[in-house]
Order: structure tokens, then C-alpha cells, then sequence
């Protein structure tokens, strides 16, 4: 490749910026630290591959991310659902009857482990948020419309 294309910091771990590190409490279900410790193991295998290789830029993308998910990791803080279900709290399982008689059932996770395909909202979701507290039979304002806490499981 011609040197023209190529700037002198490619590959230099200095010159990525660090990837930023949320500043809520990193709190996470037992399968949301399986995930983060996974997802670590995954990228030491992939950061040993590249020093063996001699790939400096790989190397370096891959240890920004090695970075990132150690600090997740060590900042992860194992939260169980309750066994009551007496209110909206980190790890249960809500169901919403919106006004259009629609139902939407999530468990609230920590941000890592968010997946809408799954049904898993960050607790740190401003639906999340307004919810956490609350009983069933309440309601809150949700998407422009009202919705009722229909049901809370641990």
C-alpha cells in the first residue's frame, strides 16, 4: 500500500480513544456477568492471536476493547431479583397494559445485558427509571400515552 494512505499513528494504541465507561453503577444479573466474562476470555484469545501474528493495528483496536470490558467486569456488581414482587426493582420481570389494550412484557437488566429482541431493558431506560418503584395497578406515561403496571415477578 502506498504510503500516502497510511498515517503513522495507525496501529498505535495511543491514538484510539478509549472507549467510554458508563458512570451508572454496573449492576448485573448472574448471566450478565457470565456474558462480560465471556465476552473477556473471547478478546484475550483474539489480543494473543494478533501479538502472534505481529498485527499492531489489530492489536490495538482489539486491546481498546480488551480495556473496556475489563473495567466493566471489574466494576460488576451482582445484583439477584427479589423474591417479592411487590414493586418495579432491578431484575424483575414487568408487564405494561398500554392504552391501546397492547401488552409489552420486559425483565429490567443491567446495560450490558440489554437486548430488545430479547425483552431485556437497561434499568438505566427512561422507562426503566420511571417505573422503578412503582406497584401494579399503577400507571405511568409511556410513548406519548398511558400505560398500566399490570404485573410484577421476581
Amino acid at each position: 500500500m502506498s504510503r500516502a494512505f497510511v498515517r503513522e499513528s495507525d496501529g498505535d494504541a495511543g491514538e484510539l480513544p478509549e472507549r467510554p465507561v458508563s458512570t451508572h453503577p454496573n449492576f448485573v444479573t448472574p448471566r450478565g456477568l457470565a456474558a462480560i466474562e465471556a465476552r473477556v476470555r473471547e478478546l484475550e484469545a483474539q489480543r494473543h492471536a494478533a501479538r502472534e501474528a505481529g498485527d499492531v493495528s489489530q492489536r490495538a483496536h482489539i486491546e481498546r476493547d480488551w480495556r473496556y470490558w475489563n473495567a466493566r467486569r471489574a466494576s460488576a456488581r451482582v445484583v439477584e431479583p427479589a423474591a417479592t414482587a411487590s414493586r418495579v426493582r432491578f431484575g424483575t420481570r414487568v408487564t405494561l397494559r398500554l392504552a391501546s389494550g397492547a401488552t409489552q412484557v420486559f425483565r429490567l437488566v443491567g446495560e450490558d445485558e440489554a437486548d430488545a429482541a430479547q425483552g431485556l431493558l437497561s434499568w438505566v431506560a427512561p422507562l426503566a427509571q420511571s417505573l422503578l418503584g412503582r406497584h401494579s395497578g399503577e400507571s405511568d406515561s409511556f410513548q406519548g400515552g398511558e400505560a398500566e403496571i399490570v404485573s410484577i415477578e421476581p
